[in-house]
């Protein structure tokens, strides 16, 4: 098991506070793993056993526990009276009606709940209006790359981090050794998610537009796109659809984590803007699974993995518009904001030249860093140039 002591941490310093705790993310990201860890952290620091409950709805063993008031009456009928005690709701989204049994529980005093679930929609339905408030979200990601690399020799990191762009971070899909079974297993991920939690909620659901509207975001990754655009595009390539529809699909693709929107900011203006957004894969691998081998742009690989990177660090995240120009991203967090430029190389100079220029527009004094694959830091009339890989690795940042 891969440590993770960034969720670890987080749940920690929420044990007992008086919310539900929701950890969300794509399907096969980790969470149960998460939750699992947690549990024995739980048990280390002398909580018994018979105080923690854990249920995982995929599991059939617990498939009778699927409607709402059978898995109230089994919670409730184990609490350990005069104790704390944690329960811990795995895929709670299989419950039918669970935003009851939660409603009720959370009204117990003795009880730290914890939920995990891998699709957004569950967030903003009755859940939302019940228990408005009362949780807080963990958002889980697949491996990042401190994470991925941590089981192997600093020698290595060079050769590790081509293989990380290529075969992503999927817990589980990292101890395949085999080509083939790799991208079966991120085939079924893919395919998993495209059933249950994009085309089982649709009353009229295309499962070929589906997977080409996938593809379409994964070849476009990192391009600006509109939803016509798309429309058009599929449309003309034999997929006939309207925008109406790409617009359902790609709030579906969001809400099962699959795909990330990254809006757009006018620095200039200080304003947001909800047009021409681009998107990012969870995870590298989808790019093998839904594209094949086409040849890949390093440098729009590159951006979507800062971009997550730098959700996991907790920041919000946009598009930069200064001007004529674009920043890759401008990244917020508690008042502070920072911009990044993401390249494979800048060693031409008129490559480096065009990379920076969006940093001579802003003028103000936040921080203003070009990430890049070539060796070495600098910094260049306060614009700091620094390695991918060493910035990934980071242990501590703001």
């Amino acid at each position: 098991m891969i440590k993770r002591p960034q969720y670890i941490n987080t749940l920690l310093a929420m044990k007992d506070k008086d919310f539900i705790k929701v950890l969300t993310g794509v399907r096969r990201c980790g969470k149960s793993t998460i939750l699992q860890a947690f549990v024995e952290e739980l048990i280390r620091q002398g909580i018994s056993s018979d105080q923690v409950q854990v249920y995982n709805f995929e599991d059939l063993d617990n498939a009778y526990l699927q409607d709402y008031q059978a898995l109230h009456k089994q919670i409730s009928d184990k609490l350990v009276a005069g104790k704390m005690n944690y329960v811990f709701l795995d895929e709670i989204q299989m419950v039918d009606q669970f935003e009851k049994a939660l409603n009720s529980l959370f009204l117990k005093d003795n009880l730290d709940l914890y939920i995990t679930g891998s699709n957004a929609y569950m967030l903003s339905g009755e859940l939302a209006t019940l228990l408005s408030g009362r949780y807080v979200e963990i958002k889980v990601l697949p491996l990042s790359f401190a994470e991925y690399s941590s089981r192997v020799p600093q020698p290595a990191l060079a050769t590790v981090f081509q293989e990380y762009l290529d075969r992503g971070g999927f817990p589980y899909a990292i101890q395949i050794d085999d080509d083939r079974t790799h991208k079966s297993y991120i085939d079924g991920i893919v395919n998993t998610v495209f059933v249950k939690d994009i085309l089982s909620r649709k009353k009229q659901s295309d499962a070929a537009l589906v997977e080409q509207l996938a593809r379409f975001l994964t070849d476009t990754s990192g391009s600006r796109i509109s939803v016509k655009k798309i429309a058009d595009s599929l449309t003309s390539s034999g997929q006939k659809t309207t925008s109406p529809t790409i617009s359902e699909y790609l709030k579906a693709f969001s809400e099962a984590y699959l795909f990330y929107r990254c809006d757009r900011f006018d620095v200039f203006g200080k304003k947001y803007l909800s047009t021409n957004a681009k998107y990012y894969p969870v995870d590298q691998s989808l790019r093998r699974a839904l594209l094949g081998r086409k040849r890949p742009d390093f440098g729009h690989r590159l951006e979507g993995i800062v971009y997550l990177e730098l959700i996991r660090r907790g920041y919000q995240v946009y598009v930069a518009d200064a001007g004529d120009l674009e920043i890759d991203f401008v990244a917020q967090k508690e008042g502070v904001r920072d911009y990044f430029q993401v390249a494979y190389s800048v060693v031409d100079k008129k490559t480096y030249q065009r990379e920076v220029a969006p940093f001579f527009q802003i003028k103000d004094n936040y921080r203003k860093i070009l990430l890049t694959m070539d060796e070495g830091s600098y910094n260049d009339q306060g614009i700091e140039q620094i390695n991918i890989v060493d910035w990934l690795l980071e242990t501590s940042f703001p």
